[in-house]
């Protein structure tokens, strides 16, 4: 997993691994999420790629476009 850079200072996202067609996305407050191509849709997985990289704007993006979107919640494992 990457640290997320939290350029602003205020994510809820600690940490992320990308994959060709997926996203793993770790939280602050707990949780861990696997993020799809077939669950969320490609395009939301390539801005989210993106925004991780960015290390900015990853928690928003989140939370406006794809937050029940995941394909597996990780903790429940």
């Amino acid at each position: 997993m990457q640290i997320y850079k939290n350029l602003n200072g205020n994510s809820g996202i600690k940490a992320y691994e990308i994959n060709r067609e997926s996203i793993i996305v770790e939280f602050t407050a707990g949780g861990c999420y696997l993020y799809t191509n077939d669950s969320a849709g490609a395009a939301h997985i390539s801005e989210m790629h993106r925004l991780a990289q960015l290390g900015k704007g990853l928690n928003t993006y989140i939370n406006q476009n794809t937050h029940m979107a995941y394909a597996k919640d990780l903790q429940q494992d």
